[in-house]
């Protein structure tokens, strides 16, 4: 399985088809289908905190081009919450960012992708796993 995670500029660009980084983040997840349909297990998910961050309401029809993609929502249940607590702690990130790293630790999967506008900050939640972030 392969998990591809988003962060708040990835949902950003995706919910504004004229942000400059949109195509890029498009290109992402259309070869994340394109791997579904060969067999490959392929996972594109999106925190909670970080779609509350972005504005994404699911519900809103300017929501209905990034609904299509079947990005899976990542709560911040208990368990979670308290990971990403203690990153927060940490790192002296935000929750958003804090609550990636978490859903990365938690991740059985160690091909998981992250699609990000700060690599650095990604790198210290995620810390000790190291998932391949991508700049977007």
């Amino acid at each position: 399985m392969r998990a591809v995670v988003l962060d708040n500029e990835a949902i950003q660009a995706l919910t504004d088809s004229t942000h400059a980084k949109h195509r890029t983040v498009v290109a992402h997840l259309a070869g994340a289908v394109s791997r579904r349909r060969r067999g490959t297990v392929v996972d594109a998910v999106v925190p909670t905190t970080v779609r509350v961050e972005a504005g994404w309401d699911r519900s809103t029809p300017g929501a209905a081009a990034i609904n299509r993609f079947r990005v899976r929502d990542h709560v911040l249940d208990a368990p979670v919450a308290n990971l990403a607590a203690s990153i927060q702690e940490r790192c002296g990130l935000g929750s958003a960012d804090a609550h990636i790293g978490a859903l990365v630790r938690s991740v059985s999967s160690g091909d998981v992708v992250v699609l990000t506008s700060d690599p650095t900050d990604i790198a210290l939640v995620c810390a000790p796993r190291t998932p391949r972030i991508v700049r977007i």
